[in-house]
């Protein structure tokens, strides 16, 4: 069935889904890594696209920006789509010195002011936590590529733009013990839990608010495969472990 914001039909999209929130960082992800791959959903060009990854069927689908925009589409999956899973590989700033661009974060949970989840069902919490289970997959495809990852705490802003007196990461860190900040998991992380599904979130970090070091959006979008290779490679086990085809 279509929805207001998805075209695909019913079987066309896989149990587990990876979501960056580029639409054209989907786009470039299915026509590199996915073989015999279709695209499910152009509505207001949030691409999405269905395809095989080491023979398991696997699917892309770019969120958007922010908790609203992730908030629709991941619901949308989850309660019409029957995905199970869902994996976002998105961009992050780095709120410590140490954590440096390129450099892979797993949110093990996330801290946010966001009153998503409270108008949504009621749910009061600040802190929702990344599913163990997913989790673990993803370090385990971590560690067969030999790449490090950073577990902790993150920060999920409803805001880009703030004025510069309220620009603190370092307080952030003290804190709430936020590494870094993004601004889809908490909203990500909610609509799992409201649906009894899956949810977790790797992240590349993109520029370190501290050194002021960046990448480019080109860059953004086509330069984060580690990332991308983790994820599809936890997918795809999660797929052969759950029995999908």
């Amino acid at each position: 069935m279509a929805t207001t914001h998805n075209e695909a039909k019913i079987g066309d999209i896989a149990k587990t889904v990876l979501m960056p929130g580029d639409p054209l960082r989907a786009k470039y992800i299915a026509e590199t890594f996915l073989d015999h791959s279709f695209q499910f959903n152009t509505v207001r060009n949030m691409f999405g696209y269905t395809g095989f990854y080491q023979g398991q069927k696997i699917s892309v689908m770019g969120s958007g920006m922010g908790m609203p925009s992730i908030g629709i589409y991941s619901y949308e999956l989850f309660h019409y789509y029957d995905v199970d899973r869902i994996i976002r590989i998105g961009s992050a700033g780095s709120y410590i010195k140490d954590l440096n661009v390129y450099d892979l974060v797993l949110a093990e949970s996330a801290w946010s002011q966001s009153t998503y989840a409270k108008v949504q069902n009621g749910c009061e919490a600040s802190v929702l936590y990344s599913d163990k289970e997913l989790n673990a997959a993803v370090e385990e495809a971590a560690e067969n590529r030999g790449y490090a990852l950073n577990k902790g705490r993150i920060y999920s802003s409803d805001v880009f733009y703030c004025a510069p007196e309220m620009e603190v990461p370092q307080a952030i860190y003290a804190e709430r013990t936020c590494i870094c900040v993004e601004m889809e998991s908490f909203a990500l992380f909610h609509n799992a839990n409201f649906t009894g599904k899956k949810a977790t979130s790797l992240l590349t970090i993109s520029d370190n608010l501290i050194t002021h070091e960046e990448t480019s959006p080109k860059e953004r979008e086509k330069s984060f495969t580690r990332m991308m290779a983790i994820g599809l490679d936890a997918a795809s086990a999660c797929e052969v472990e759950n029995g999908s085809v």
